[in-house]
């Protein structure tokens, strides 16, 4: 039997799963399936436990964080069949306000640790987590870090050269103490 390629797969998630999946790109030579966010355990399951697809090994779950969008937060995860070398990417978005998102621990395992990360560093609370807790902050921190509400750059330094990253240091209001 022929292996399947990406193609197969995604036509049969859409057969499958039919108006949750929202959107299927290719980013970076990668293909990325939007799909609603209640619907991540059983697409991952399904990708598992399928016979012919065997996507047995979750590579990457990650949050995201698009401020000034519709659903500015999301997060992502990657999976590998290793036995046909096929890598898919998975994507769902969401509000502020509605930050939890099933846990996929019953599926895979390995996502215990990368939820909590997510939990720790977004704030996505992770419906059905065996144990939820901030795995690399401290407990009583009471913000999430990797949430992009916060200045890049310190607007308190004049020291320095914005010149060298492509920017005009009078786009920051900045003056120069050097000459």
């Amino acid at each position: 039997m022929e292996k399947p390629n990406l193609d197969e797969v995604i036509t049969a998630l859409k057969g499958k799963f039919g108006e949750q999946i929202l959107q299927d790109e290719m980013l970076y030579d990668y293909r990325t399936i939007t799909i609603s966010k209640d619907s991540i355990v059983p697409v991952v399951r399904y990708l598992r436990d399928h016979e012919r697809y065997q996507f047995g090994y979750l590579t990457t779950l990650c949050g995201l964080h698009y401020p000034g969008t519709a659903q500015p937060f999301g997060m992502m995860y990657q999976l590998h069949s290793l036995v046909h070398n096929l890598r898919i990417r998975f994507k769902l978005f969401t509000t502020e306000n509605d930050l939890q998102i099933d846990s996929i621990t019953s599926v895979f395992p390995a996502a215990n640790w990368m939820e909590r990360e997510a939990f720790d560093f977004f704030g996505f609370r992770f419906k059905g987590h065996p144990n939820l807790k901030r795995i690399l902050n401290v407990e009583d921190m009471d913000y999430h870090p990797l949430r992009k509400e916060y200045p890049i750059e310190d607007r308190t330094r004049f020291d320095k050269d914005d010149t060298m990253f492509g920017r005009n240091a009078s786009d920051f209001n900045r003056k120069k103490l050097i000459p």
